[in-house]
């Protein structure tokens, strides 16, 4: 199975919708999964998202599934913290992410929460942890205890696209990968309509997921849109 992630496109977070420039980015990111086809599209519940998965519903005839666990609101009610009357990511606060740095919480591991003052992010983890595990179970990959290698129950040779979010697929994407929450944030981004590439190849009957791409943004090359990364710098 190849499991594409696609963080959705240029957003207007209120109300909850894209903009031009993300409308434009959604039908470049349909071309470019219209290339090789997609066997099953699934988005969260988000407006931005489902607007993201949109045009590569349509151009290739593909219905698509909604799935609220993924929605970010509920990502921005775990992994937030508010600090000076704002609410930001913990990733994106200084203090936490010191935190999160430190050598000490890397050895904990995927226990990371159980470090002084992250223990707050452990539910969070935890559910993200058994909604992801529940999700690739229906698709025939059941997770095998703490390891990052999943039981193949049943063959699936299909090419599976998933539209959600930053914060959440941040920590989706540490689940799946067996890679520690805080090790992941700290050093990985997604950036509007990448989409991340892995590969859960079979050996055994047993399957370690590869990524082959993160946050690509090659379709917007393809279509001379502008590169800024989060509208930030350009990349």
């Amino acid at each position: 199975m190849l499991f594409y992630f696609i963080r959705h496109a240029d957003p207007v977070y209120d109300p909850d919708s894209l903009t031009p420039l993300g409308k434009r980015q959604a039908e470049a990111l349909a071309k470019r999964l219209a290339m090789h086809g997609i066997d099953k599209i699934y988005s969260s519940t988000s407006n931005r998202a489902v607007m993201t998965a949109k045009p590569t519903c349509e151009l290739l005839k593909k219905d698509m599934e909604t799935l609220d666990f993924a929605l970010e609101s509920h990502a921005w009610r775990e992994f937030t913290v508010e600090r000076n009357g704002k609410r930001m990511w913990i990733f994106h606060d200084p203090e936490i992410k010191k935190i999160l740095e430190d050598p000490a919480v890397a050895e904990l591991g995927h226990k990371w929460y159980e470090y002084p003052g992250l223990g707050e992010y452990r539910a969070g983890i935890e559910r993200v942890y058994k909604d992801a595990f529940d999700f690739f179970k229906t698709l025939g990959y059941e997770h095998i205890g703490n390891s990052g290698m999943y039981k193949i129950e049943k063959q699936n040779n299909e090419r599976v696209a998933f539209f959600a979010h930053q914060g959440f697929g941040l920590a989706f994407l540490s689940v799946i990968l067996g890679i520690p929450y805080p090790t992941f944030v700290t050093r990985f981004d997604l950036s509007h309509s990448s989409m991340t590439v892995i590969n859960f190849s079979e050996e055994d009957g047993i399957s370690m997921p590869k990524v082959l791409t993160l946050s690509s943004d090659s379709h917007i090359y393809r279509e001379g849109l502008p590169t800024k990364y989060n509208n930030g710098i350009y990349i």
